[in-house]
């Protein structure tokens, strides 16, 4: 099967490459294994591992130790361990980020306990609130809700949501930084609501983030509610687990937290 004159490990790189390419490997299917690639072209297993190593480097496949080699869906990476926008996060992707502004309004929140105490506005109820579906190359990605206290929604009032963020208006207009921020990530279903705007099924599984951002001083800036679409993301994380003269807290050191988009499947 091999041809005389080309490395083996490119044919072999070759081989498999075309097979993800047309669809007979399809995204998170397992390929053939080490073993069986090497009794499939009669080779050692250092030729094989440097063919996969060659699709790895490509984005084609991802490696589990002990499970073996799989077919990416072409997902692309940015630190989640760093506090990001929503351009940032579609940066690195391929895709282009904007937003539709859905409302952009000034609301009583006094009724919502958890937001008023976030944003440390116990004495006062008035909030910007701004509706956004996020958009990836045009197509709905995520929606979220976002609130802020009248001073700083006031600040972004005038200008265009719909291809600047929140963090840039304020970080390059009014020299305030973002500082840091919290999550919280849970799963939840989409109501009729939520479907209309993601474009998905009613009660279809969708990935809530409540983030809470600071600026100098450890000032609440915003309170957000984000509904990620389950086919458009996933989260994966790396961690370091501590060493063993730092156990006694049994704690576990995040690394990379980050999120993948996923393409269109065809």
């Amino acid at each position: 099967m091999l041809k005389e004159g080309i490395p083996r490990h490119i044919q072999i790189s070759e081989w498999l490459r075309s097979r993800i390419n047309d669809g007979r490997y399809e995204a998170d299917e397992k390929l053939p294994s080490e073993n069986e690639l090497c009794d499939k072209f009669d080779v050692s297993r250092v030729t094989v591992r440097r063919a996969l190593q060659t699709l790895e480097n490509e984005d084609l496949i991802y490696r589990c130790q002990g499970l073996g080699s799989f077919v990416t869906d072409h997902r692309s990476h940015h630190s989640f361990s760093t506090l990001n926008d929503f351009s940032e996060e579609l940066a690195e992707s391929g895709m282009k980020a904007s937003s539709e502004v859905v409302s952009f309004t000034q609301t009583d929140i006094a009724d919502q306990h958890e937001i008023l105490s976030s944003l440390e506005m116990q004495n006062k109820s008035l909030a910007v609130e701004i509706e956004r579906i996020r958009l990836g190359d045009g197509q709905p990605v995520a929606y979220d809700i976002t609130w802020l206290p009248i001073f700083y929604g006031q600040l972004i009032e005038n200008y265009d949501l719909r291809h600047q963020t929140i963090f840039n208006i304020l970080e390059e207009e009014f020299d305030i930084p973002i500082e840091r921020g919290g999550y919280r990530i849970e799963a939840a279903l989409a109501n009729e609501k939520l479907a209309t705007r993601l474009q998905i099924n009613i009660h279809a599984p969708v990935l809530l983030i409540t983030r809470l951002s600071y600026t100098v001083g450890d000032k609440p800036v915003y309170y957000q509610r984000r509904y990620y679409r389950n086919d458009k993301i996933v989260f994966e994380m790396m961690a370091d687990r501590t060493s063993s003269s730092a156990q006694q807290d049994k704690s576990i050191t995040l690394k990379e937290f980050t999120p993948v988009f996923k393409e269109e499947s065809n």
